[in-house]
């Protein structure tokens, strides 16, 4: 398998500053709330990523709890994390959001990144991410500002 066949990503301008934008993806507590793969059941209030070697965790669909070490971090501009079992070591994929102020908002990418991943037994579930489901997590994200911004 090629290695860009295991990096994908999204883009999308999202009317809403970076800094809006970014509260609620380093929030790990509001994730859920927009989360466009449906992956993402809850998390603990109180774990607001503010720099790389943060590690917050995440109870995802299925009750699989992970934690996600910040491997990347611009405060309101990008974010990036590899998920592991808990008290694991991650096994090589990444999640990454980088935003750019833009004249009206935001320009907003999300990318997935198993180019480390090792373990076979998690090809099938890196696979399962395209393009459009990070899509669908930036559309879900543009909502959720929106609707945060006018107070609906």
């Amino acid at each position: 398998m090629e290695d860009s066949e295991r990096y994908i990503s999204a883009t999308r301008f999202i009317a809403a500053p970076p800094e809006t934008l970014f509260e609620f993806i380093a929030d790990p507590a509001v994730q859920p709330k927009w989360d466009g793969n449906n992956n993402l059941s809850s998390a603990a209030p109180g774990q607001r990523v503010h720099e790389v070697g943060d590690v917050f965790v995440m109870t995802n669909v299925g009750d699989r709890v992970r934690e996600n070490h910040v491997v990347e971090f611009e405060e309101g501009r990008r974010i990036a994390w590899r998920p592991s079992p808990v008290g694991e070591t991650p096994p090589g994929h990444l999640w990454r959001w980088e935003l750019e102020p833009t004249t009206g908002g935001s320009l907003v990418r999300h990318s997935y990144d198993w180019t480390a991943l090792t373990d076979p037994a998690r090809f099938d579930r890196a696979r399962a991410n395209t393009p459009e489901t990070l899509r669908a997590s930036l559309d879900r994200l543009a909502a959720f500002a929106e609707a945060a911004t006018t107070g609906q």
